[in-house]
C-alpha cells in the first residue's frame, strides 16, 4: 500500500468516526430536535439573550417545510461538490496533457536527432 493510500484511508476513517461518534455517544438525545443547524442554535441563543430582538433581514425564500428546505440544501451541496470536482479534474487533466505533449515534444526531437545523424553518415551508415 503506498503512503497515498494509507494517508487517504486514514481521512476516510477519521470521516466516518466524526459521523458515527455523536451517533454512538447520543449526543444530542437530549434535545427535541439533536442535528439542527447553526442558525436555529444561533437564533435560540439570541432569543435568550434578548428577548426583543428584531432580525435585520428575513429569508428571500421560506421552504414550507423542513424536508423541502433538506432537499434544497443537499442540491446545493451537491451543486457545489460537482463544481470543485470538474474544476479539479479540468486542472488534472491539463497536466497530464501538457505531461504528454512534452514527452512528444522530446520524442519528436530525439527522431529528428536521429535524422540528422543518419543523413551525416549517409544512408549506409558512412560505408562507401
Amino acid at each position: 500500500m503506498s503512503r497515498n493510500a494509507k494517508i487517504n484511508t486514514l481521512l476516510l476513517l477519521l470521516t466516518a468516526a466524526l459521523a458515527v461518534i455523536p451517533l454512538a455517544l447520543g449526543l444530542g438525545d437530549h434535545k427535541e430536535e439533536p442535528f439542527t443547524g447553526a442558525d436555529g442554535e444561533a437564533e435560540t441563543a439570541i432569543t435568550e439573550i434578548d428577548p426583543d430582538y428584531e432580525p435585520w433581514f428575513s429569508p428571500l425564500y421560506e421552504p414550507p417545510s423542513g424536508e423541502i428546505e433538506s432537499a434544497l440544501f443537499a442540491l446545493q451541496a451537491a451543486l457545489g461538490a460537482g463544481v470543485l470536482a470538474y474544476y479539479f479534474g479540468l486542472r488534472r487533466g491539463r497536466r497530464q496533457g501538457e505531461a504528454r505533449a512534452r514527452g512528444r515534444a522530446v520524442t519528436q526531437d530525439a527522431d529528428a536527432e536521429d535524422a540528422d545523424a543518419e543523413a551525416r553518415t549517409g544512408a549506409d551508415g558512412g560505408r562507401d
